[in-house]
């Protein structure tokens, strides 16, 4: 499943990049168009906790609903995530029962209440990363009542709902359904009654309280911050499916539910689209930096992605693309007007001709030769070749493009960059390695023309 959206828009003026906005989260809503209830999925509001924002973006990418709706926020604290701070503006889930206008996050959490209070949510479910392991009673330092990790938050025992009150017995229900799934006993959850109104203040402040003060049933899961993230990622996912278990949601996911496959999940397939599919760059094995990419003169700076965990920010003179938390790579920029008027370039690739879409990949076993018209000129990133200024027509080996050129670390994918006159009309990739697990690997335009997220 691939999404679209279009974030951090920059400004471009004499080579100067100044940020319009800050970052701010996404609503996607997973509808099945077969009725049954909504379930909202929060991650990221405090931005230390990955596994509770991965998990929510895999909801996003990797899963399906066949019957009632999912909606997720994955990246409500989306700059503190970016930042890998818990709050960079303070803890945003201290900030739903008072909150001065003046707040930075103002804005934001009044959004988010927003959604929660919508009359289509019939549960809410916070997904964190806490410490140690909750146990009921003193065991040591790191299992006893004070610790949060492994556990499902509940506020209170029942809620005064038309639907879903029973708090503890569907928390006890999905306990159930996670630890069925667990081999180690030492990493069973338990449930965690905080009984906020009896006084526990910190509590009052939070989320999922403010869920419970407005008749909204909501749930906080707790993977242990003893694990690696696609570990806690792996039990978020446990639990999310057994709450919709509990709510009577159908859903169908893209893989295997293994620690290792989870893994694999994070990080891959990362892809962002510049200026109208001028320039698509699949960005997860990328170079730590990726120089003169050929960004557009004088103009805002757009970019499409397709996992909502992806950022493109300023940094000094180029452009980082982050994922979460995590540094993938930096485009550093070169200035052009552009030209619209090319939209497929003809292609003879292993010997066949083929017409192929501006920003698209194309997978080559042997050797490549763009068939352009005589008005545009090719420049092949990574071949030179004396007194050759125009690479249109050339047949191209693998062998006679410097490695160093290539955008990914494995040295496979290369840069067709095109031009009219002075003005960039767009870019194509070509991948040499032709197959990987015996699938063909491809990054068209149409990857980002899907389902999109919505804002409230």
């Amino acid at each position: 499943m691939t999404i679209q959206l279009y974030v951090g828009i920059l400004f471009l003026l004499s080579s100067q990049f100044v940020l319009a906005e800050p970052l701010r989260f996404s609503l996607h809503k997973i509808e099945s168009g077969v009725a049954g209830p909504t379930l909202l999925v929060i991650g990221g509001i405090q931005g230390d906790e990955p596994g509770g924002f991965t998990a929510a973006s895999m909801l996003v990418t990797n899963y399906k609903v066949s019957k009632g709706t999912v909606w997720v926020v994955p990246n409500l604290n989306f700059e503190s995530i970016i930042r890998r701070s818990r709050g960079i503006h303070g803890d945003m889930n201290r900030k739903f029962n008072m909150l001065s206008t003046k707040d930075p996050e103002f804005d934001e959490v009044q959004k988010i209440k927003k959604i929660i209070l919508n009359k289509n949510v019939d549960v809410v479910l916070n997904l964190h990363d806490g410490s140690g392991f909750y146990k009921k009673k003193y065991i040591n330092k790191m299992h006893n009542p004070n610790r949060w990790g492994q556990s499902i938050i509940i506020d209170q025992k029942n809620l005064n709902a038309e639907k879903f009150g029973e708090l503890s017995k569907i928390a006890t229900n999905v306990k159930r359904f996670i630890n069925a799934k667990l081999k180690n006993k030492n990493k069973y959850f338990y449930v965690k009654n905080t009984q906020t109104k009896k006084g526990d203040v910190e509590m009052e402040k939070s989320l999922t309280y403010f869920s419970i003060k407005n008749n909204r049933p909501a749930f906080a899961v707790e993977a242990s911050k003893s694990f690696l993230t696609h570990e806690r990622t792996f039990y978020h996912l446990l639990a999310v499916e057994g709450f919709m278990n509990e709510l009577g949601i159908e859903f169908e996911r893209d893989f295997k539910m293994t620690k290792q496959n989870i893994a694999k999940e994070i990080g891959n397939n990362l892809k962002i689209s510049l200026y109208n599919n001028r320039i698509n760059l699949n960005v997860e094995k990328a170079r730590r930096f990726l120089n003169y990419v050929p960004l557009k003169k004088d103009s805002l700076f757009t970019y499409k992605k397709n996992n909502p965990l992806i950022a493109v920010i300023k940094n000094k003179k180029s452009l980082r693309v982050r994922y979460g938390n995590r540094y993938v790579t930096s485009l550093k920029p070169q200035y052009f007007d552009y030209d619209y008027g090319l939209d497929t370039v003809e292609m003879q690739v292993d010997g066949k001709n083929k017409k192929i879409n501006i920003g698209d990949k194309v997978n080559v076993e042997k050797n490549f030769r763009v068939l352009c018209d005589n008005d545009y000129r090719v420049n092949i990133i990574g071949y030179a070749k004396r007194g050759v200024f125009n690479e249109n027509g050339l047949l191209i080996k693998r062998k006679q493009i410097k490695s160093r050129f290539s955008i990914d670390k494995n040295e496979n994918i290369f840069r067709i960059e095109i031009y009219k006159g002075e003005k960039f009309s767009g870019m194509i990739l070509v991948n040499f390695t032709g197959e990987v697990n015996g699938q063909p690997l491809s990054m068209n335009s149409s990857d980002f023309n899907q389902a999109t997220p919505s804002r409230l």
